[in-house]
């Protein structure tokens, strides 16, 4: 069973979030979508200074096994992309909720979030 992280919240398209409240939010790929994805070998990350809109699509992932839309679970300003990962597509793989974060937004609204309990019950994770 993949692995659901309590602190964070998570969006219907597999998108986790981490908010501190204390400046940009930060942006994942839930380690349920990295394991239904395979290996990972190419991200196409929002640009710096671009804004995001919840519930649409800003990027894309694409795997072994196909591609996928990235979609962003907020509204904001995108203040940074993690290059590291861009490089290397196979840290969201190997540490989604860790190395593996894609971008960093400042929030202006959310969109409709999940908790981890929510999340994990609706698609088989464990938390």
């Amino acid at each position: 069973m993949s692995k659901v992280v309590a602190e964070l919240k998570y969006s219907v398209e597999h998108e986790w979030i981490a908010q501190d409240g204390s400046g940009p939010s930060t942006i994942g790929v839930s380690a349920v979508a990295a394991d239904a994805l395979g290996d990972i070998v190419y991200v196409d990350l929002p640009e710096v200074g671009s804004t995001v809109t919840a519930g649409e699509t800003c990027g894309e992932i694409e795997s072994t096994k196909s591609v996928s839309d990235l979609y962003s679970p907020v509204t904001g300003t995108v203040t940074e992309v993690n290059t590291t990962v861009v490089d290397d597509p196979a840290l969201v793989n190997a540490d989604p909720y860790g190395a593996g974060w894609l971008f960093k937004v400042e929030v202006e609204s959310e969109g409709p979030l999940l908790s981890a309990e929510e999340y994990a019950a609706a698609n088989g994770g464990e938390l």
